[in-house]
């Protein structure tokens, strides 16, 4: 509690966190702010039966609901930056950009990784406006108009507005921009959620046969909060020692430290990997529609909607894309023969373990075992709400343990920055 009331005794804390707010609140109203032509009834019933949709109005910090100017939130930049990581494999010079060139390069890599998001938000914008015009969403628009044109640059926009306000959160050192986006869009929509509730007791409504499934609702939530915590904080320390340098009159290393290697390395990545798997053949039947055949687009479209309809199928599909993309990312950002290199340089050992090529695999070894736990746990919480669904027979109650993952990971995140930044303060008040 001192450190939250040390927050606004700070003046320069003080000036970040309203700063951050302000910014926030423009993202807010951007959310809320729709395009021309919509049918609301229409997108609303939509939305509710697509779990897919639900999921990806979540990256969107819930503008994709409404279809705001900012309707696909900052997803495209997320996508790019992906790109851009996964290029770094084929490309020696990216990857000497990202990892060998410091802040600079890493200034260049994000210049670039923005660049690429212009053409995925208007690629991503023109599929889900022919999406919606097939669900008859959009009744006034066409494919090839200049309002479908128009709409693709408030689009584009819209996203790259939102990248914008990224960027000036990230300056503030109060959290990651982009996170506290999608954390924000998520808050949100949680008071009309418990107010939605609150109303079958207080209103007509009433029942008190729903009253147990609140309760399991409410406890299974806490459970699964502690779960990601508990996951996302977990680390095997491995031990490194430092040998003995004498130089001069000077003796240097002969410390002892540790490597901490993450239990989810990934974070959420594998499941933006894997949602946008399972909807690229929506897109796809959305693109020969358009472009080649309207009838073999609808039979596209009749299998792909008959996948998704069925739970088991898309549920198994969904975790097994979420544990293989989890080893994949966790390889691309994670090498153990660099990591064992750049050991050996500085002097650096594991005990027991010889320097060089043993370090790696010892470390590949290390690795792959953590990562089956923590692949195994994305999968769970990306399938979650499906087996809440499929226990209660609800899905107004299903809970998001996606939402739960981003929103636990970047309230630590963010934490852990503010405390960095009291505890400079402090230090420079000792002295």
């Amino acid at each position: 509690m001192n450190k939250i009331l040390n927050l606004f005794k700070i003046p320069d804390i003080r000036k970040k966190l309203f700063v951050v707010l302000g910014l926030l609140v423009v993202f807010r109203l951007l959310a809320s702010i729709p395009i021309p032509g919509v049918d609301a009834e229409a997108l609303r019933t939509f939305f509710g039966q697509s779990q897919l949709l639900s999921f990806l109005n979540i990256f969107s910090g819930g503008g994709l609901s409404n279809l705001s100017i900012a309707m696909l939130g900052v997803g495209p930049y997320i996508t790019g930056t992906i790109i851009m990581q996964l290029l770094t494999m084929i490309f020696p010079n990216l990857k000497k950009l990202y990892y060998e060139e410091g802040e600079q390069g890493r200034a260049k890599f994000n210049r670039i990784s923005r660049y690429l998001t212009v053409p995925l938000a208007a690629l991503q914008g023109f599929g889900f406006l022919n999406l919606l015009m097939g669900q008859k969403i959009l009744p006034g628009l066409s494919t090839y108009s200049f309002e479908m044109f128009y709409n693709i640059a408030i689009i584009t926009a819209g996203t790259m507005i939102l990248v914008w306000l990224g960027e000036l959160i990230t300056e503030q050192k109060i959290g990651n921009g982009v996170s506290l986006i999608i954390f924000a869009g998520i808050i949100a929509s949680f008071p009309q959620f418990v107010g939605q509730e609150l109303s079958k007791y207080l209103g007509t409504g009433a029942t008190g046969s729903e009253l147990p499934t609140h309760l399991a609702f409410i406890v299974v939530g806490l459970l699964v909060t502690a779960g990601v915590v508990f996951i996302q904080q977990g680390e095997r320390k491995i031990p490194v020692s430092y040998a003995r340098r004498v130089r001069g009159n000077k003796i240097y290393g002969g410390v002892a430290s540790y490597l901490p290697l993450k239990v989810n390395q990934a974070g959420v990545i594998p499941i933006i990997f894997a949602i946008s798997l399972l909807l690229f053949p929506q897109f796809f039947a959305q693109i020969i529609a358009a472009l080649i055949s309207p009838d073999l687009g609808i039979k596209v479209t009749d299998i792909v909607s008959r996948f998704m309809a069925n739970q088991l199928l898309y549920g198994s599909a969904y975790f097994i894309l979420v544990v293989a993309f989890t080893y994949f990312y966790t390889a691309v950002t994670f090498d153990p023969q660099e990591i064992s290199m750049n050991l050996q340089k500085s002097g650096g050992f594991i005990p027991g373990i010889r320097p060089g090529e043993s370090t790696g695999l010892f470390l590949s070894k290390i690795i792959n075992r953590i990562t089956l736990f923590g692949a195994l746990f994305l999968g769970a919480i990306a399938i979650l709400p499906n087996i809440v669904q499929a226990i209660t027979g609800s899905s107004q109650l299903s809970i998001g343990g996606t939402s739960l993952l981003i929103v636990v990971s970047v309230a630590l995140e963010t934490m852990n920055q503010i405390d960095s930044q009291l505890t400079i303060r402090e230090y420079e008040g000792l002295n």
